[in-house]
């Protein structure tokens, strides 16, 4: 077979659809929701994030609360702050940035957050309920990943897919998602024997690792659809997990990074945030 260029999947032009989407849904809306952020410590690219989901909320419509605690906060501490809006009637989504300093359980901080106002989806109760193809919080980037496919007309009914990575905040659930879209899905991660033998097969690959140059073009097969999630910084540069110039020889469609999947997160975080609010109020 000779050489095919991969189209690219725009996920800036993507989100920005939604965004205005749920701008004029917010438009006849009582209130304006509101999604409060913790933020703890001086992360240069959790500040980066948080500026950025704050302009989306203003695109969107919404209110945004930053909250910023000092990187020498106590579990304790960022408990009781989480405990104090989920009683705040003015907050609809709370999203705590990732990651927190050492020493402070992220898993029990996140299990604090009320599961009506968990914008990130990510709570046990919401992944459970998305895994179940129950209630409509799921956690952003899967969701994100699935109506990226949907949006760009690839079917996934009795597709082949493969998620590379089994994070509780990708992996897991996008492997989930897939189910429920009825794919036949496999979960390959560090201890898969031969990833590419698994990969080799697939109609879709979802990539969510971490590390650069781990979907290789010897590993897809010609006209597979590439999804990559990882995001590494290489100096100024940011990367994904898949070799991008080589892999969108013979994939069909392909995620660039950046411009992909990031967009869609971050969409789907305000989407999130507008359930949530529905939620609350019954509507």
């Amino acid at each position: 077979m000779g050489k095919m260029a991969a189209k690219v999947i725009d996920g800036k032009k993507i989100a920005e659809g939604i965004l205005s989407e749920v701008a004029s849904e917010v438009a006849k809306l009582a209130h304006k929701p509101c999604l409060a952020l913790i933020i703890v410590g001086e992360n240069p690219a959790s500040l980066v994030y948080t500026k950025r989901k704050a302009e989306d909320c203003k695109k969107a419509g919404m209110e945004s609360r930053s909250i910023r605690m000092p990187a020498t906060s106590t579990e304790q501490e960022i408990i009781a702050e989480v405990k104090k809006l989920n009683s705040d009637k003015g907050v609809d989504g709370i999203i705590v940035q990732l990651p927190l300093p050492d020493g402070v359980d992220e898993g029990r901080i996140l299990a604090e957050v009320t599961p009506q106002k968990d914008a990130d989806g990510i709570h046990a109760q919401n992944f459970g309920n998305a895994a179940l193809g129950l209630g409509s919080l799921s956690p952003c980037t899967p969701k994100g990943v699935i109506h990226l496919l949907k949006v760009s007309g690839v079917p996934l009914s009795g597709r082949n897919a493969v998620v590379i990575g089994r994070s509780r905040i990708v992996g897991k659930p996008l492997a989930a998602l897939l189910l429920n879209e009825n794919c036949t899905v496999t979960i390959c991660h560090s201890k898969t024997k031969d990833i590419g033998a698994f990969t080799r097969m697939a109609d879709i690959v979802c990539v969510a690792v971490g590390k650069p140059c781990t979907l290789t073009a010897d590993m897809v097969k010609y006209g597979a659809v590439v999804v990559d999630i990882g995001t590494t910084r290489e100096g100024e540069k940011l990367v994904g997990d898949v070799d991008f110039e080589q892999v969108s020889k013979k994939a069909s469609l392909i995620t660039p990074v950046p411009g992909g999947v990031g967009p869609m997160t971050r969409a789907m975080l305000i989407k999130n945030t507008l359930e949530c609010y529905r939620l609350r109020r019954g509507r």
